[in-house]
């Protein structure tokens, strides 16, 4: 933690000892951000992996990924787990425990997502079929918020799945809903042991029809729900996006990348978990052509849902800040206001990171930054 002093932005900031203060920080350094737009700091809640480390396959490398996130404006996320063997969820788990290693600066990990495995086979999308389990309270045993768990995916259809979102709400996971068949109504159950959110709205699952809402229009249409999005401008057609945000509204969509180790790589093999996957032309695809997560940065899906919905940048920066904060329940960060934690992220008119700052630390900087 440290003290700054953002001044000639869109908002000056004080920040000490690591959080928002009146004031001016005393004799804190001077960050000039003349022309630029002061946000509180990018928070994704679906990382997978970053600069060419997936997270499922070397859960170890976590803090490397971290350590990279702040290049594209993002200062807290939750590193996500895909289908996969146990091993790896209790790897994940133990590199969160014991910390960042002597030395290191990045993005914080608010806890770990497990998106699978409890996901429906004929909507696994690039999830591994062989991995694929149904839900139990065996396997959830040690799921919990003080563990590292953060969230969950589970598609609430499967035998015993009400049953896990009720335990695991209970120990303080936030439970998400997808890669699912369910019908309005299974998810209205699920939302009533008390889920809360949708992974990747409209990918991974069937479209509405009228008869047969499915999960799309029941996200849409319950108040209850937050929906991520994933607005990278491949997984979601541009009618699609305006149409899910007229309907969720700046304060119940969330934007995420659902970035994989493709994010700041070139076009080329890659990997998601146990499985090859091609970077092309902005996509990340199985062999077979199914996407495969994004190699999409968080500011750049923000560039995408502005475009698509006519938001203005308050409403647009909220889906990837407090939206995303108020959704893990942690009141210090998604906003700027006193105590706050001091993570800021500077953009220009474009949505182009110049700044990245986190508790006060200047952690990335483009050329021409902090003139």
């Amino acid at each position: 933690m440290t003290s700054l002093r953002v001044v000639g932005g869109s908002v000056d900031v004080a920040i000490a000892d690591g959080v928002v203060v009146a004031g001016g920080a005393g004799d804190a350094p001077v960050y000039d951000a003349s022309g630029l737009h002061v946000l509180p700091g990018l928070v994704d809640l679906q990382v997978n992996g970053a600069a060419g480390i997936d997270l499922t396959l070397e859960p170890e490398r976590l803090w490397e990924v971290a350590a990279a996130l702040p290049e594209y404006g993002v200062t807290a996320f939750l590193p996500t787990i895909i289908t996969s063997a146990p091993a790896a969820r209790v790897s994940a788990l133990a590199v969160l425990a014991a910390g960042p290693p002597p030395g290191w600066a990045g993005a914080w990990p608010l806890g770990l997502h497990f998106e699978g495995p409890m996901i429906a086979t004929t909507r696994k999308g690039a999830h591994p079929a062989d991995r694929l389990v149904p839900p139990s309270g065996d396997l959830v045993a040690g799921w919990s918020r003080e563990a590292g768990v953060a969230m969950v995916t589970i598609a609430p259809e499967l035998p015993g799945a009400l049953d896990v979102v009720s335990a695991l709400v209970a120990r303080g996971v936030v439970v998400a809903l997808g890669h699912t068949e369910a019908s309005a109504e299974q998810m209205a159950a699920a939302v009533d042991r008390g889920a809360r959110s949708v992974t990747h709205l409209g990918n991974a699952m069937p479209a509405p029809a009228g008869r047969a809402p499915g999960p799309v229009a029941a996200a849409l249409a319950d108040p209850r729900l937050v929906a991520g999005v994933i607005a990278d401008g491949h997984h979601l057609h541009p009618t699609t996006l305006a149409a899910y945000a007229r309907a969720l509204g700046p304060d119940r969509l969330l934007a995420v990348t659902d970035c994989t180790a493709a994010l700041g790589m070139p076009d080329g093999p890659a990997r998601l978990g146990d499985q090859r996957v091609v970077v092309r032309e902005g996509t990340v695809r199985l062999e077979d052509g199914t996407l495969a997560g994004s190699a999409a940065s968080l500011p750049q899906c923000l560039r995408v849902l502005r475009s698509a919905t006519g938001w203005s940048l308050a409403e647009v920066v909220g889906c990837g800040t407090s939206v995303a904060a108020d959704l893990v329940g942690d009141s210090s960060r998604g906003r700027l206001v006193l105590g706050a934690r001091g993570d800021l992220t500077l953009v220009d008119d474009g949505l182009n990171v110049v700044a990245t700052v986190v508790g006060g630390r200047v952690l990335h900087q483009s050329q021409g930054g902090g003139r």
